[in-house]
């Protein structure tokens, strides 16, 4: 196992900004609100809202008409342009099950009161709520979370989250697994009686591509 740092960029562009990004491995872009259109190399490609990309080559974006953006990179850094606003969200320092891992960049939504129960992950993964509000307890502490607030899961420790009783609520997150889950779930429950029961989370996956990191 190697240990890499993972973090959670969150870039605001305004209308007509454009963005320079060097080279950085596992970097995966979450469009949050408003449009981009990003070129590399190898392509050129159009994001909406709810649209995410994964490539860690040297690549170009622009946002007609603004955006914000998620941006986990294993490494990576604050980035600087005209009519750009970047900051770090989140960083943590993880452990790669192996040199050759699964990317996962996927959506979950919940109606209003859902939650999900007690349950463990096969990797770690940072979160960012995009709407609503959710409540995570795991390791015995827990904190809540608005629009554009992110968080870390271990993966094994085990996460009870409860969303909003009166909206939905949705959050976007990027997680490291094992290659052999490629297109699998990765969530595991607690108790035995749960993986049975009706869930209310909805999961919509963007990216599901093993990688070398």
């Amino acid at each position: 196992m190697s240990r890499r740092d993972f973090r959670l960029f969150i870039d605001e562009l305004a209308p007509g900004a454009s963005l320079a990004l060097p080279a950085a491995p596992g970097r995966t872009i979450y469009v949050a609100a408003g449009s981009v259109r990003l070129e590399d190399d190898a392509s050129a490609v159009s994001l909406p809202e709810n649209g995410a990309w994964q490539g860690g080559a040297e690549a170009n974006l622009a946002a007609a008409g603004g955006a914000t953006l998620l941006r986990w990179e294993l490494g990576g850094a604050e980035l600087a342009g005209e009519g750009v606003s970047s900051r770090l969200a989140l960083g943590t320092t993880i452990e790669l099950p192996a040199a050759s891992c699964l990317l996962r960049c996927d959506r979950v939504d919940f109606p209003p009161g859902g939650t999900a129960l007690l349950h463990t992950h096969r990797g770690p993964g940072i979160r960012c709520l995009l709407k609503g509000s959710i409540r995570i307890e795991t390791a015995g502490t827990t904190h809540s979370y608005g629009p554009l607030e992110p968080w870390f899961e271990s993966g094994p420790d085990p996460v009870f989250a409860a969303t909003s009783e009166t909206e939905p609520s949705a959050f976007a997150r990027v997680m490291i697994l094992p290659a052999e889950l490629r297109g699998k779930a990765s969530i595991r429950y607690v108790r035995p009686e749960d993986q049975a029961k009706p869930k209310s989370q909805r999961y919509q996956v963007f990216i599901d591509r093993p990688v070398r990191l």
